[in-house]
């Protein structure tokens, strides 16, 4: 049974991010929709925590759980929930749909 998780944003910048990872050797399926953005490139990662209570301040550092220095998204030496960049339309609306390797949901 693959293991699921979700993500929901709720604030200025909203959306809904689902995690499925069938086995835990299969990449990560990342997919949902963001919406509240400007129009352009934006950083999409994992924070250490959750806890969004007070913005940014309460999410943590990025999901780093094996001390790497901060990279490109496909360099080997990067945090583990650095995942690249997602793009807002006009609208500022963007779709995510990314299969992720240096995470799992189990392990």
């Amino acid at each position: 049974m693959p293991l699921k998780a979700v993500c929901v944003l709720n604030g200025e910048v909203k959306g809904t991010i689902f995690f499925e990872q069938s086995v835990e050797s299969d990449p990560v399926k990342v997919t949902g929709t963001v919406t509240g953005l400007k129009p352009g490139d934006h950083g999409f990662h994992i924070h250490e925590f959750g806890d969004n209570t007070n913005g940014c301040m309460s999410t943590g550092a990025h999901f780093n759980p094996h001390g790497k220095t901060h990279g490109a998204p496909t360099a080997e030496e990067r945090h583990a929930g650095d995942m690249g960049n997602i793009v807002a339309d006009d609208s500022g609306e963007a779709k995510v749909d990314l299969s992720v390797t240096q995470i799992a949901l189990s392990g």
